[in-house]
């Protein structure tokens, strides 16, 4: 990680990108690490939300170029078992979008939501006020921190 810390800012989006994809990787670590360099918190954030954004729309836009026999046929899953998640996901809508910045799960939600033909703007809308809330909390524990801390 500390080769994106490097780059400064270009790297904080780029990490922020990568883990909202299925790539395992922490944002909110490299955040707060960026916090601590003494970057700008509010650029930070921003810089940081929009590539998490980003990085979720490319999972929504993964799960909208699936097709439910490549599923069955490749996953193995049987077409009963999608139906069922179908109800589950049209149950909540692009509500599920305000929780794609869970670790790992997030990026299954926002994957189904893509497969599942889920709205796209509401999507998108919810998915960016979820991952851009999740940055303000880091940064404003940050900020406690470092005025209560330090």
């Amino acid at each position: 990680m500390e080769w994106l810390l490097n780059l400064g800012y270009f790297g904080l989006f780029l990490g922020s990108f990568v883990a909202a994809t299925v790539v395992p990787f922490s944002s909110d670590v490299q955040l707060v690490a960026m916090l601590a360099a003494g970057g700008n918190v509010w650029f930070c954030v921003a810089v940081a939300t929009l590539g998490n954004w980003l990085g979720g729309l490319t999972s929504y836009w993964l799960g909208w170029l699936g097709k439910w026999e490549w599923i069955e046929k490749y996953m193995r899953v049987r077409h009963e078992t999608l139906i069922k998640h179908k109800s589950k996901v049209d149950r909540y809508g692009a509500w599920l979008a305000l929780l794609t910045w869970l670790p790992f799960i997030g990026d299954i939600f926002a994957i189904a939501l893509g497969f599942y033909r889920v709205d796209f703007r509401k999507s998108a809308l919810l998915m960016l006020i979820g991952k851009g809330a999740r940055f303000v909390m880091w940064a404003l524990l940050f900020l406690w921190g470092k005025a209560h801390i330090f």
